[in-house]
């Protein structure tokens, strides 16, 4: 039978009540993942370069187009850069289906805080809510972001990691080909570029990510926020990866395959037609 213990003094409730983690399942857990051979889950490494450079009076992103499964490339030419709001995109790496969907609640929020205010959302708050958001689940949702627009107060960039912390720098890089986009963005920013020196420059980046990470690949997509135009994205900018040669195809001749057994049944049959009448 358990002894229930009273509490003697105001220590002891305190204590009873305290939160925090527990740490008493720790022992339990790893005994039984050990007993029954359950391999606990780990977080899936995903393979991406995104970037984003500031400008006088504009943000450009970037990103490459390789989506992975593990060692698999599962799609060559998806889409990294997405919508919140007229003035704000943002480049996503990481889990997939938590980007889409965490780009989408964001949408649906500063759109309806447009429609309540009558003014055009600031980058800020988008950066705020996100956070606030990634933190609550503590790196679980798995998105790494690269967020820019152009609001009343000008030009943002901002970077936000899965556990939500964030930075506001002129030009950065993150996903798994970070480093090789990093080292062209380091070397070659010059805050008074133009647009199309920028546009150059991200593709570049991406580019540097693409042929030396094997977790990157496919095309160069980016992005270009400005006040007056908002974001217009320009799909497959840069094509590097591009196929020169196509293999004709050649059908199996029938007969390749035996077929051991053909059965034809009748699910259906049909004995009258009813015909409706008013």
């Amino acid at each position: 039978m358990v002894q229930v213990q009273e509490p003697q003094d105001y220590l002891d409730v305190l204590q009873s009540q305290r939160g925090g983690f527990s740490f008493e399942n720790c022992n339990r857990n790893a005994y039984l993942a050990a007993q029954a051979d359950i391999k606990p889950p780990t977080a899936m490494k995903s393979g991406t370069t995104i970037c984003g450079i500031q400008l006088k009076d504009t943000v450009i992103l970037a990103a490459d187009t390789r989506a992975t499964e593990g060692p698999m490339v599962a799609d060559k030419n998806c889409e990294k850069l997405h919508y919140i709001a007229k003035n704000v995109f943002c480049a996503g790496a990481g889990t997939a289906a938590d980007l889409e969907h965490t780009t989408q609640l964001m949408e649906s929020q500063m759109e309806l805080l447009r429609m309540a205010t009558g003014t055009q959302p600031r980058v800020c708050t988008v950066v705020r809510r996100l956070s606030q958001m990634l933190f609550k689940y503590q790196g679980y949702i798995g998105c790494a972001l690269v967020l820019g627009g152009v609001d009343v107060t000008g030009p943002h960039l901002y970077q936000i990691y899965p556990h939500g912390s964030t930075d506001k720098l002129p030009f950065t890089s993150m996903g798994s080909g970070s480093l090789a986009a990093m080292a062209i963005l380091e070397s070659e920013y010059n805050e008074n570029m133009s647009v199309e020196e920028g546009k150059k420059l991200v593709a570049k980046a991406i580019r540097a990510g693409i042929f030396n990470d094997l977790g990157s690949g496919g095309n160069v997509d980016v992005c270009v926020i400005t006040k007056d135009a908002g974001g217009t994205i320009l799909r497959n900018h840069e094509k590097p990866n591009e196929r020169k040669f196509k293999a004709a195809y050649k059908g199996f001749p029938i007969g390749t395959t035996p077929v051991i057994k053909t059965d034809i049944m009748k699910l259906v049959t049909v004995e009258d037609d009813v015909v409706m009448k008013d």
